[in-house]
């Protein structure tokens, strides 16, 4: 049919050769459109930092040996022709991450009969991607895909942009980035004229939802436990072990960050910063724990409480931290109060001086030395005691009070006894002393506690303009190499550079270094001589390497 004989003519050997540049002359710059189109964003490894991308590359050239008039062939005005077939302008991501440079199918190419041709093929990209933790999980990033002719340059082809930003008509939006800006632009060397480059920058913002969720939102409430620390009762003995379990919980969550940022001493993420000034603070309440847990404990007998101790912690720090002293501990001065109110005393019970006069003489009324008993002239109402509702057997009547040597040993007993229970209240006033100041000092900590939380609490940074026009206006250019692989010359052939282009992170659990790098070999093979003069000046060609010998280096201790 019509179609067969026109690939035929098109394709015959004596017709057209794909390995030779579609230009009439040498110096003639073969015009190459590129624009990239999104199919999706496939996932953005932080810690390997490799983005991976699901691309469309549009390329249009014109080759001229490849028009014909429609009306000589049925008006056929497209073909469509395996791109193996014809010449390609070898365009490749440069910045790639794993040493896959072309594209994932060769497609057929849409040839017109103007001798326009429309590649469009698919490709699956992983690219290096410099990671910048320092907003993590709020975080922009800039990720580059550079390309450029591998085998031509700037003197040869041009590559033209069309359309500043890369399409995204059909892009598959990715559960995890947001796409901001697809920008594009052309890289070109004033200091040197074959160097050419299109870069797209690829903005994207990260959804913070799955990480707030997941990793702040438990934080921020493992944070709030050890607010309850200064709350809890130094009695209940679990204090220390909250603050433990508070700061191995915030270590494990130090530990999963640590498993998704790269491992860069350049930054340190903001999440990473929030959970080390909160373990900080947790350590801290520890530390404040032991020396409330300190405080709380002491007694009479180990320490003395100085004035200035209680001058700062019993009077005037409760009043700034608005506690309220609960008062005097002497239970038995409260319940003689008590008792005094239910026996209806009217009057005081103090006794006078008179009175302590009158009764330390009780014991002689009237009653001779040698007298074997004596007895109360006073009644016990005159003595401020009022006995009521006396039980069968008992009066207020006088009545003997014993001997003399009976009675200063009952006295000398109740004295003893009375300073015992005196001493015994007086070191159970010091010791609830010591346990107030114990929760004035907690209550201190507590409010220094929420003071450095509230002022050191994460400050996400909300300006995405300004850093989105700082990324677009980074631009970093990777010194790429000027050679081309297999390119002959008077004998001479090399293939490809030695420009190191990427290390990756040593495994050291396995022992291997993964490099990604470019190897240039550089030999002479008589056979391949030519004089430039008689073929129009060509000095140097580019066929495919497997076309000629080879060295065969390879790498001995992969």
């Amino acid at each position: 049919n019509a179609e067969e004989r026109l690939v035929n003519y098109l394709l015959s050997p004596e017709r057209y050769n794909k390995l030779i540049r579609p230009a009439v002359n040498k110096s003639q710059q073969v015009a190459i459109s590129i624009q990239v189109s999104l199919s999706q964003l496939i996932s953005v490894n932080e810690r390997e930092q490799i983005m991976t991308t699901n691309l469309w590359l549009f390329q249009e050239w014109n080759d001229y040996r490849l028009r014909w008039d429609p009306e000589k062939y049925d008006g056929i005005k497209k073909l469509r022709i395996p791109s193996k077939h014809l010449w390609l302008p070898d365009i490749v991501l440069y910045n790639n991450a794993d040493g896959v440079y072309e594209v994932s199918v060769y497609c057929n190419a849409v040839v017109s009969s103007t001798g326009d041709i429309f590649w469009l093929p698919p490709a699956i990209y992983k690219s290096a991607c410099a990671i910048e933790v320092q907003n993590f999980p709020f975080d922009q990033q800039n990720c580059t895909l550079k390309f450029r002719s591998w085998t031509y340059d700037h003197t040869e082809v041009d590559l033209i942009l069309t359309s500043d930003f890369a399409s995204r008509d059909d892009f598959t939006p990715s559960g995890e980035w947001d796409i901001v800006s697809l920008p594009a632009r052309k890289n070109e060397d004033p200091n040197d004229e074959t160097y050419l480059d299109i870069t797209y920058d690829f903005v994207i913002q990260r959804k913070p939802l799955f990480y707030t969720i997941n990793l702040i939102i438990p934080c921020v409430l493992i944070t709030s436990l050890a607010i309850l620390v200064f709350y809890l009762p130094s009695d209940c003995g679990e204090k220390i072990m909250l603050c433990i379990s508070v700061l191995l919980a915030l270590t494990v969550f130090l530990l999963l960050i640590s498993k998704i940022v790269p491992p860069t001493s350049l930054a340190v993420p903001l999440i990473g910063k929030y959970l080390m000034f909160t373990m900080v603070l947790v350590t801290f309440s520890i530390v404040s724990t032991v020396s409330v847990l300190n405080v709380h404990h002491r007694s009479p007998s180990t320490h003395h409480m100085p004035d200035w101790v209680k001058r700062i912690f019993l009077i005037r720090l409760p009043t700034f931290l608005l506690m309220r002293h609960p008062g005097s501990s002497d239970v038995r001065s409260k319940l003689r109060t008590k008792y005094a109110k239910q026996l209806g005393v009217g009057k005081s019970c103090t006794p006078t001086v008179a009175e302590k006069k009158h009764y330390s003489n009780i014991r002689l009324g009237g009653i001779p030395s040698d007298a074997d008993s004596f007895y109360a002239e006073d009644t016990p109402r005159s003595l401020c005691w009022k006995v009521g509702d006396l039980p069968d057997g008992f009066s207020d009547h006088q009545r003997p009070l014993g001997t003399h040597s009976e009675m200063e040993e009952a006295v000398e007993g109740v004295k003893y006894i009375a300073e015992h229970m005196k001493t015994e209240d007086d070191n159970e006033g010091i010791i609830e002393d010591w346990k107030y100041v114990a929760m004035v000092i907690d209550r201190l900590f507590l409010w220094i506690f929420i003071l450095a939380a509230s002022v050191r609490k994460p400050r996400w940074d909300n300006n995405r303009k300004r850093q989105r026009e700082q990324m677009l206006g980074r631009g970093v250019r990777m010194d790429a190499p000027k050679g081309s692989c297999a390119l002959l010359g008077e004998g001479r052939a090399k293939s490809c550079s030695d420009q190191k282009l990427e290390i990756k992170a040593p495994d050291e659990v396995n022992q291997i270094m993964e490099t990604n790098l470019w190897l240039r070999h550089i030999w002479n093979d008589y056979k391949l001589r030519w004089i430039p003069t008689e073929f129009d000046g060509i000095e140097f060609i580019r066929v495919p390497s497997n076309k000629i010998w080879r060295p065969d280096i390879v790498l001995y201790n992969k």
